[in-house]
């Protein structure tokens, strides 16, 4: 990468985190960061993204309107798959957040990482935002890896990577992921395509730089 998109990340990053800094007595959260603007290529059709944005609004007002302030839940949808994070005060809030969520249209699973527990504090939430902000970058560097096929939602420091992508871009990423600082723990919530299907969805001239092989003798 180079010296100016890397500062021009550098800067979002910080602005990114300044804004969860500033947003941090909203209870809910939707899965669309600051970061989205610098996605160029998403591999889940129009349909789907405007739905997963569908998802994401209608869960944040119903889980709202049921659980108020007392509840801290991140909402984030990738291809109608729906990821819960954050802390709610009991086990009874943990399961009606999900079955409220498993109503909404279009919905078609759902991963609930709610901890029971009170509130992340701003400090953590901003140390988050910052690791997420860290993952990005490192992923954007790979160069055999898009880093725009990968969403990323990090909570009280362990990184939840969603995204369809291949096997081989799964582990590249989670390889890349578990060496950033802050990273506690890395949980994939990933679809897995072939790479004859990921040949199909970008044209050749977009194709990442593949990994160097060794030469032999």
């Amino acid at each position: 990468m180079t010296r100016k998109p890397r500062l021009l990340m550098l800067s979002v990053l910080c602005a990114a985190t300044l804004a969860a800094g500033l947003s941090a007595c909203a209870p809910l959260v939707l899965g669309g960061a600051a970061m989205g603007t610098l996605v160029v290529i998403d591999r889940r059709t129009s349909g789907a993204q405007l739905e997963d944005e569908g998802i994401e609004f209608r869960s944040s007002n119903r889980l709202r309107e049921a659980l108020g302030d007392s509840a801290h839940v991140n909402i984030t949808s990738y291809n109608r798959q729906v990821l819960l994070t954050g802390e709610v005060p009991n086990a009874q809030s943990r399961q009606l957040a999900e079955q409220i969520t498993g109503k909404v249209e279009n919905v078609r699973a759902i991963v609930n990482e709610l901890a029971v527990m009170g509130s992340a504090s701003l400090v953590q939430r901003s140390s988050d935002t910052l690791t997420t902000g860290k993952v990005k970058a490192s992923l954007v560097d790979a160069k055999d890896l898009y880093a725009s096929a990968f969403k990323v939602v990090t909570e009280r420091g362990t990184v939840y990577l969603m995204g369809r992508v291949t096997q081989r871009e799964a582990n590249r990423a989670t390889e890349i992921t578990r060496t950033v600082g802050g990273v506690q723990k890395v949980v994939r919530i990933l679809e897995i395509i072939s790479e004859d299907e990921l040949r199909r969805l970008l044209p050749s001239q977009a194709q990442p730089a593949k990994p160097a092989v060794p030469a032999t003798q």
